[in-house]
């Protein structure tokens, strides 16, 4: 996808086209990315470490995001046989494949930042 196309090759970008809106579905919202960061970065985490460790996100919202990560196979959940019940969450090895992107997405955050902050001065 790095060769500049014409509106006339579209046809052309079709396959690619989807495969972007797909992942934008997939990964689409506020969380999912930096849920998916925190399993990349911590491997097996449990539900309440996640939910104190990533800034602002309610509980609720933590388990309609891992919900729909394990729907997608990005994710998997264990409950362990403990009292009171854990839960913990980990990354399949399909999700683990998503590590490019976010290292990417992480880099040109920082970067962007660098820029932003540059031109404040």
């Amino acid at each position: 996808m790095n060769a500049k196309k014409t509106a006339s090759q579209a046809p052309d970008c079709r396959e690619q086209l989807i495969a972007i809106k797909d992942t934008m579905i997939l990964l689409s919202g506020k969380w999912k990315i930096q849920i998916i960061g925190w399993l990349l970065l911590y491997d097996k985490v449990r539900f309440m470490d996640m939910l104190r460790g990533i800034d602002g996100i309610a509980a609720k919202m933590l388990s309609k995001e891992l919900q729909e990560l394990e729907q997608n196979e990005i994710v998997v959940r264990t409950v362990m046989p403990t009292k009171p019940i854990t839960v913990e969450y980990e990354l399949t090895k399909h999700g683990k494949t998503l590590s490019a992107v976010i290292d990417a997405i992480s880099a040109w955050g920082v970067t962007h930042r660098k820029f932003l902050f540059k031109k404040e001065r």
